[in-house]
């Protein structure tokens, strides 16, 4: 039997994208190409017409504006969702945030507002999208976030963001338990590192990347379209079984001692 990943019918949001090398924008175009309808969000109007081009390339996609501090813009973006789409039947949360400066120099010299600013981005949003968002999975659903090793162990210039991950992985595990009941699964993926412009602001980046390609077993690094094809897959029924899980996308990494 040959099985086929077909979202013809199905809609979601994808909240995150910033460019079209963003890892969020790379889950969207597989998600759009097996045949999704789409609601990609944008931070602000910097970035609207940057996304409304990648949205343009598209097949069935829309653009929403979404602060991801501002609980009541996530919920404005559900109510579109909604009035274009009816139910939907996945979400993709990829969004985190710290300053430059809690990146770098000693852990302890984060600053109260810089802790609070990265764990209410990249790891409290996940809240308010998922009891928006849930309503309209009438039929089950799949939520999925994006994390990174750092969550358990240190990354020099990862700092607050580390803990960030941390608190987002648990999240999923306390989602997944609030919403099976109603077949809704809540996962993570954890992705090696990938060369966004995001990821060009962590201090010692390129050493990450290389220290993974010489130590993984594949020895390499991943792809972008590696994480976006397990997005897929966890977006699809063909995962209805998982949930709760932090799915490591990062050419075997994370298995080695040194």
């Amino acid at each position: 039997m040959v099985y086929q990943i077909d979202l013809t019918g199905q809609s979601g949001v994808v909240f995150g994208v910033a460019n079209d090398h963003s890892i969020a924008w790379g889950i969207a175009r597989l998600l759009g190409n097996a045949g999704a309808k789409l609601a990609l969000t944008y931070q602000n109007e910097r970035l609207k017409g940057r996304v409304d081009r990648l949205a343009n390339t598209m097949k069935e996609a829309i653009t929403l504006p979404c602060d991801a501090t501002d609980d009541m813009q996530i919920k404005d973006v559900f109510e579109s969702a909604k009035a274009e789409f009816g139910d939907i039947s996945f979400i993709v949360h990829s969004i985190a945030y710290a300053s430059r400066e809690d990146l770098s120099g000693p852990f302890s010299d984060t600053d109260r507002e810089g802790f609070r600013l990265a764990l209410e981005i990249s790891a409290f949003s996940l809240l308010p999208i998922a009891k928006y968002g849930a309503p309209l999975m009438r039929n089950g659903g799949s939520i999925l976030t994006m994390t990174f090793q750092a969550s358990q162990k240190v990354y020099p210039g990862y700092n607050v963001m580390g803990t960030a991950k941390a608190a987002l992985e648990h999240e999923v595990r306390q989602l997944a338990f609030e919403f099976g009941e109603k077949n809704i699964r809540v996962n993570a993926i954890s992705a090696g590192p990938l060369d966004t412009l995001a990821a060009r602001g962590i201090e010692g980046f390129l050493d990450m990347k290389k220290v993974h390609a010489e130590k993984s077993p594949l020895k390499r690094n991943i792809t972008a379209d590696e994480v976006a094809q397990t997005a897929l897959f966890l977006c699809s029924d063909l995962a209805t079984g998982i949930t709760g899980s932090i799915i490591p996308v990062d050419a075997g990494y994370h298995i080695m001692a040194v």
